[in-house]
């Protein structure tokens, strides 16, 4: 992969500088499902009389990421053959031959029940968790789902514990179902948070607006630590030494299905804010949006769909901020469909006890760095079950403030030693 594909620094004169919006979406082109006001009210009295599929709160997730663009050139709940792409080549193949990366198959599952309820018709309408008319799917495929095969090829194992598996899998119907969606309307949580559900247009123009020469993301699910600041702080300085003028972070943390024992969205959202607020990322180059997908636990398979769908929202660099499986980074400067993305490598970083601050590890001193918990600075929060992958946070302690409460408020206590950096 190479270092700057798509964006030239304009210090070497490699190439002319571009808005960082233009990095081409997979398949050329965005797409919005959800159907216009001025059509709406014909569709859904069409879909009243359509034979119903019933979605899950995780279906639904997934009718948001399709009907946004994030999944493109995907327009639809995979039909079989970009199913088996999928799960066994991580791509889908374009008309013209090129391959777009796909690592997750994007599926609809019914039972046995509805199976035979809707054979041998051509469209459906689907209901959401609330009963509420959700879309229609067009022109629809039911296929066998195979399930121990999906399992064995998404995660590598079929060991029990997978949390995605067992939440969504496991009791799943025994059919897929594929076929073109059309969303009624946009998809809304009215948790106080819609605000922050910016859709890959929306943050392309954002981007163009503030008129970013790079854009470069930031995944995760738990919240902001000092690993992670200075990962995505150094980031920004490493722009800035390639000549870009603009750099824009995005922070984009997922929304969808997670662990139980993961921090709940609004109280990670809190934190994010706070880490504005408290200067520890600039909030005049930081983006903080919600990105709606599911999160699969799949290590670097999972990797390659974050990555991907990134490219969609306008990001021509992807900052890794762990590495799973120890070789993720590899596997995303490998992965085809990738090639455009500028891959920001893991980079280790640890205590540094003669600094006093978390700090990139530098073996010429190894000693001098500890990957434990520094004595001076502990403080006893028993949140082993809430922060599980924490092992430091903010330097002035504030932007936990948040996360803290959450933690005794839920009383899920269990002796865990979670580092207060001074």
């Amino acid at each position: 992969m190479s270092s700057l594909p798509y964006s030239s620094s304009p210090t070497k004169g490699i190439g002319s500088t571009i808005k960082s919006s233009l990095i081409e979406p997979d398949g050329g082109s965005l797409v919005d499902l959800v159907v216009p006001e001025n059509k709406r009210a014909s569709k859904i009295s069409e879909a009243e009389l359509m034979p119903k599929v019933k979605l899950t709160k995780i279906d639904l997730e997934w009718v948001h990421v399709i009907s946004e663009g994030w999944a493109r050139p995907l327009k639809e709940f995979m039909r079989e053959d970009e199913y088996l792409l999928s799960l066994h080549f991580n791509c889908l193949r374009m008309k013209d031959g090129s391959l777009v990366n796909m690592s997750l198959p994007i599926v609809l599952a019914i039972d046995d029940e509805t199976k035979e309820k809707i054979e041998g018709l051509s469209d459906v309408a689907l209901l959401g968790p609330n009963e509420a008319l959700v879309g229609i799917l067009r022109s629809i495929e039911i296929y066998k789902h195979h399930k121990e095969e999906r399992i064995a090829r998404t995660w590598g194992t079929t060991a029990p514990g997978l949390p995605y598996v067992e939440e969504v899998i496991t009791s799943a119907g025994n059919w897929l179902i594929g076929g073109d969606l059309e969303v009624l309307q946009p998809v809304k949580y009215n948790d106080g948070l819609d605000r922050y559900r910016l859709s890959p247009q929306q943050l392309r123009k954002e981007f163009d607006h503030r008129q970013a020469d790079a854009v470069s993301a930031f995944q995760l699910w738990n919240p902001v630590h000092n690993g992670h600041a200075l990962l995505m702080n150094d980031t920004r300085r490493r722009l800035l030494e390639m000549g870009y003028k603009n750099p824009i972070l995005l922070l984009h943390p997922l929304r969808g299905f997670t662990k139980a024992d993961d921090v709940p969205l609004d109280v990670r959202m809190e934190q994010h804010s706070k880490v504005l607020e408290d200067g520890v990322l600039d909030p005049e180059t930081t983006i903080v949006a919600i990105f709606p997908s599911p999160m699969h636990y799949a290590g670097p398979t999972d990797v390659q769909w974050h990555a991907k769908a990134r490219i969609n929202a306008g990001a021509n660099f992807y900052i890794v901020g762990r590495d799973p499986a120890d070789h993720g980074k590899k596997v995303l400067s490998m992965a085809p469909g990738l090639e455009k993305l500028n891959i920001l490598p893991f980079r280790v970083a640890a205590y540094d006890t003669v600094e006093r601050r978390m700090a990139f590890f530098d073996p010429s001193r190894a000693k001098d760095f500890s990957s434990s918990l520094e004595p001076r600075c502990r403080l006893t929060l028993e949140m082993a079950r809430i922060l599980p992958m924490v092992s430091c946070v903010l330097e002035d302690g504030k932007s936990w403030s948040s996360t803290i409460r959450f933690c005794k408020l839920r009383r899920l206590m269990k002796s865990r030693q979670c580092c207060l950096l001074r």
